[in-house]
């Protein structure tokens, strides 16, 4: 039997759910729409995240046994509809960060290469979709070959977002171009947390797998706050050295490798390497661990009837479920934009983590300790939703478009799968 993990490889799993792809590819949007306030965003964030693990864990200590989020929902409900439906909408939200994180990847790729094009094709698309293939395979091999990926790509990331933060604070405060962005408050911060949210997803994933946790009924609880504090902390750093060091005409036009660019005043011309270098390790990582992750959850929401017994592999390794997960974040990567893209992946984890704070919330009598940390969870991911569709409908109308068809999309299918499903199996029952 593999040995169980414990509090310092939980909070660093948790961590590495969180540091992905997100800050790296997210960071541009997020300073372009708030300025130097920017940091205030991924407090907001964070905060909403903080709510969100709380109600979790409040839940999941009434459970006999530890139980993973979907299993929280149908207890608390009583709906195995509603958690089935919010078991698609998870699965649906890694498919947007897997996205994210791809898009990242391929941006940052061609950029360090120095080349937009290639053979007629954008670049950028056509290096999205290989790094999919390519850990499609990897993750086919079976869970070991997969995990020894993930130990050779997570190890540097925090590292050198640590180094480019020790350095840009020191370079920014020797020549007075810190900006605390305070005089530029507005609705910048609001609607820039809700677009950032995405980065905060992934220290979830440690409720999905308590069983591998030594004493988890103690030790995820400390490692989700421990992790998000730490994540959030260091996001507030990344973002005031940013938007401090760039021009908003600079961040504008570079969103997408926006942390490499503002490197080069304190790294000087390595500083963009650097970070691009970091940045290709931090979305690869994120990339096979969400897929490894996702491909597992659909395998046993498959299992459970939960989705078409079609898409389970009957294999010891999901292959099916790595295919459809590959092929859909592919799309996303290769026609989305950057910020289609994260809208939509910050949307769909507000909405999971605001309904789960408003469980909490409701189970105040009994289950939960505090009323107030999951009420505030549940307002502050309601004000996100609506900040956030409020900006892309006013600023950006073709992604608001984009994302409110998506989401329709989706709700739409789950009504009409989880309708069906009891109908079909009271006429199987029938014709037995």
């Amino acid at each position: 039997m593999p040995a169980k993990i414990g509090g310092v490889e939980s909070v660093a799993m948790a961590v590495g759910g969180m540091v992905g792809g997100g800050i790296f590819a997210v960071l541009g949007v997020v300073a372009a729409e708030a300025g130097p306030s920017a940091w205030m965003a991924f407090v907001v964030s964070g905060l909403i995240a903080v709510c969100a693990g709380y109600s979790f864990v409040t839940l999941n200590e009434r459970l006999a046994n530890p139980g993973s989020p979907i299993t929280i929902i149908e207890r608390f409900t009583g709906s195995t509809n509603l958690a089935g439906m919010a078991g698609w909408t998870f699965v649906i939200g890694y498919i947007g960060t897997m996205g994210l994180y791809a898009y990242a990847f391929g941006s940052y790729f061609a950029a360090i290469l120095g080349v937009s094009t290639a053979a007629g094709l954008p670049l950028q698309p056509v290096i999205s979709a290989a790094v999919i293939v390519i850990f499609i395979g990897i993750n086919a091999l079976g869970s070991h070959a997969s995990g020894r990926t993930e130990e050779s790509l997570v190890g540097l990331k925090v590292l050198i977002l640590l180094a480019f933060c020790g350095g840009g604070l020191y370079y920014g405060f020797t020549h007075g171009e810190l900006e605390s962005g305070i005089s530029s408050l507005g609705t910048g911060p609001i609607v820039a947390a809700a677009i950032s949210f995405v980065a905060f997803e992934g220290w979830e994933l440690l409720l999905f797998d308590q069983n591998s946790v030594r004493n988890p009924r103690e030790t995820v609880p400390k490692a989700i706050y421990t992790s998000i504090a730490g994540v959030t902390l260091l996001y507030v750093l990344v973002a005031l050295v940013t938007t401090s060091l760039l021009s908003p005409s600079t961040i504008q036009k570079n969103p997408e490798t926006a942390l490499a660019v503002a490197a080069n005043p304190f790294f000087g011309s390595v500083g963009f390497g650097l970070i691009s270098i970091a940045a290709l390790f931090s979305t690869a990582s994120a990339l096979n661990a969400t897929l490894f992750s996702t491909s597992r959850l659909m395998r046993q929401l498959a299992t459970d009837s939960l989705l078409p017994t079609q898409l389970e592999s009957r294999g010891r390794e999901p292959i099916r479920e790595l295919i459809v997960l590959g092929a859909l974040t592919a799309v996303l990567a290769s026609f989305g934009s950057l910020n289609a893209i994260s809208s939509f992946a910050s949307l769909t984890f507000i909405t999971l983590f605001g309904l789960v704070s408003f469980l909490a919330y409701t189970e105040r009598s009994s289950a939960v300790h505090s009323a107030l940390v999951p009420a505030i969870g549940t307002l502050g991911s309601g004000g996100a939703i609506v900040a956030l569709g409020w900006h892309l409908a006013t600023t950006e109308f073709g992604t608001f478009v984009v994302v409110l068809l998506l989401t329709v999309l989706v709700i739409v299918i789950e009504l009409q799968y989880f309708e069906r499903t009891p109908i079909r199996r009271e006429l199987e029952t029938l014709e037995k």
